[in-house]
């Protein structure tokens, strides 16, 4: 199935922060009540022809800020070769992690190195340093999603923020009222395509608006909790959770996500 057209009618919530009146919380209830779920190695295409099994993982992750590049790093320091495939790429001369193998600039931002899917070239294209081919016998996919679940800690912790949060979508912006006054608005919704730029237009597939990834036994705004009151604070979560409740049941035409909805019609 094609993905939809990002463009259609949404219905959006704002409210004041309950632990911050400086700030105004917008949500976008009809991508946080679809069925979306990651379907990572089972049926991903991936973002690019060439990399079908790096899923999103083909352009490794930019760290958003110092504080996230140091989290990630405390973590790394806890993969072995269990559970990380590429680890030996990361090594120095002496036989070190070393920070400067597993961390790349591009374009003047620091991000996760990419290195070829598998380690004997067999696959075509290039993913994060952090991403374990089909074949590896520690798991497929992201080696810090991995140290999570072996850790018993959730994946928020140990990935950089941009793969936990994807395709949740944060964004800020200032607001002046008429009156004079300001406040800070904070956005939340889904991460469409055109959320990466540019080029993200040239991506071969994208999951957030395609049906086959509308299947989740749960909404969005429960199956991705954690990531949520991560980004949004406790409080202004459970505003958004009831909200999201009544939404539901109001049955509204606005409640469904299209990629939801004709993911519903298909398998009933």
């Amino acid at each position: 199935m094609p993905e939809v057209d990002p463009v259609f009618p949404r219905a959006w919530l704002e409210f004041v922060d309950p632990a911050d009146a400086g700030q105004v919380f917008r949500c976008d209830l009809t991508w946080l009540t679809s069925s979306w779920t990651c379907i990572f190695g089972n049926g991903c295409q991936g973002i690019y022809a060439t990399s079908p099994d790096a899923g999103c993982c083909a352009l490794g992750a930019h760290f958003s800020d110092r504080d996230d590049e140091e989290r990630v790093a405390a973590w790394v320091e806890r993969l072995d070769d269990e559970v990380w495939e590429k680890r030996h790429l990361a090594m120095n001369a002496k036989g070190r992690l070393s920070r400067k193998r597993w961390v790349e600039i591009e374009d003047g931002e620091r991000k996760t190195r990419t290195v070829p899917i598998t380690p004997d070239g067999s696959d075509e294209g290039e993913a994060c340093i952090f991403h374990n081919s089909r074949g590896f016998a520690g798991g497929y996919g992201c080696a810090l999603h991995g140290l999570a679940l072996r850790e018993g800690v959730h994946f928020v912790e140990t990935k950089p923020d941009v793969c936990w949060q994807l395709p949740i979508r944060r964004t800020f912006r200032d607001v002046e009222r008429p009156d004079g006054t300001s406040y800070q608005e904070i956005s939340i919704g889904e991460y469409e395509r055109s959320g990466w730029g540019p080029g993200g237009h040239d991506l071969d597939w994208y999951c957030s608006g395609n049906t086959e990834a509308h299947v989740g036994a749960e909404p969005v705004y429960l199956s991705s909790a954690t990531e949520l009151i991560t980004l949004m604070g406790q409080a202004a979560y459970d505003v958004l959770a009831a909200a999201c409740e009544r939404h539901l049941r109001s049955r509204s035409a606005l409640a469904l996500h299209p990629a939801t909805e004709q993911a519903s019609s298909r398998s009933s």
